[in-house]
């Protein structure tokens, strides 16, 4: 099959498209030919060496943390899919590949009214969002939250998400990207080149704050979040794109009773990931059928495209997600 390696660390000239033999699905897994997959800004770090997938490195190191396509084949105790079959899902690596293998419970069926090719916008960033605003934040019907980079994958992902279980949604983003957002739903979008979005926060809850603070960006925004806190609220630490060094008074998490949660979904055990992902099937994947979810694409890429695909992406420029077809 054919494969996105990286060989050795460094500038988007490292990569390279290779021919490497096809990996072989053990007894509860599943073979999927793959007809896309999806940039994350994971796949940037472990090009650079800062974000190594989990366990040994491989032989041939494959970034790509979603997919979309077709079950090629099934191991010998698989009962819940079959050839042929219409999946997308998630994993610790290889998604940019002809063929990816990955255990039968993280595979979620394609819904009817997604494109195949389309899918692959789907698992990441919806799973993530769903799992740091919902499952890690208790986020709920009639509560609020503030998502920080409000275009990118996840933002486009918690806003929808926010708004489909009835919580109101603030985001924060550059002024080409808040015209996006407001389509999505947003109930407040925040220019953060322009405005302080600590004072549009407390103007919005009536000082109240927000319920959860979902943040991808790190650095001085930490003692900025914990501002926009209501009592008991929860800080949410999906990324460190702004840096991953801060200071602030840890005081002032006391009279708040506020959590800090640090959160990724790829170094999890197996089976805190398959928990994950049954949760977001049953309380999510219904909703891309009703129309109330969808997922957003900026741009498309073919896999000889690769180096450009990861170019773009280092622009910060893209609203939702960009796809790979393979």
């Amino acid at each position: 099959m054919r494969a996105v390696v990286i060989p050795e660390y460094g500038d988007v000239d490292v990569l390279e498209l290779r021919e490497i033999p096809d990996p072989e699905p053990g007894p509860d897994q599943v073979l999927v030919e793959v007809v896309a997959s999806a940039m994350n800004r994971a796949d940037l770090l472990q090009r650079m060496g800062q974000y190594p997938a989990p366990g040994a490195k491989p032989l041939h190191e494959i970034p790509g943390l979603e997919f979309s396509g077709q079950i090629g084949a099934v191991g010998a105790e698989v009962e819940r899919w079959s050839i042929g079959d219409k999946v997308m899902g998630i994993v610790s690596g290889g998604g940019m590949a002809e063929k990816v293998v990955t255990h039968e419970r993280m595979l979620q069926l394609v819904p009817e009214t997604v494109d195949l090719a389309d899918a692959a916008a789907i698992p990441e960033v919806f799973m993530t969002a769903h799992d740091a605003l919902v499952t890690q934040g208790d986020l709920a019907s009639g509560g609020r939250a503030l998502v920080h980079a409000g275009g990118s994958g996840v933002g486009t992902a918690s806003i929808q998400i926010a708004k489909a279980i009835g919580a109101q949604v603030a985001v924060t983003c550059s002024t080409d990207k808040m015209e996006p957002c407001r389509k999505l739903g947003a109930d407040l979008v925040v220019d953060y080149t322009e405005e302080d979005f600590v004072q549009e926060i407390e103007l919005w809850t009536q000082s109240e704050g927000v319920d959860v603070v979902l943040d991808v960006i790190g650095g001085d925004y930490l003692p900025k979040n914990l501002q926009c806190l209501k009592v008991q609220g929860r800080i949410i630490q999906v990324g460190v794109m702004g840096g991953p060094v801060t200071s602030f008074a840890l005081g002032a998490l006391l009279p708040k009773r506020a959590s800090l949660i640090g959160t990724v979904l790829r170094s999890r055990p197996i089976e805190q990931k398959i928990k994950a992902n049954q949760r977001f099937v049953a309380e999510l994947l219904p909703r891309f059928g009703d129309g109330s979810l969808k997922p957003v694409i900026d741009s498309r890429y073919l896999l000889d495209d690769i180096a450009a695909a990861h170019t773009y992406m280092a622009t910060n420029a893209n609203v939702g997600k960009i796809l790979i077809d393979i």
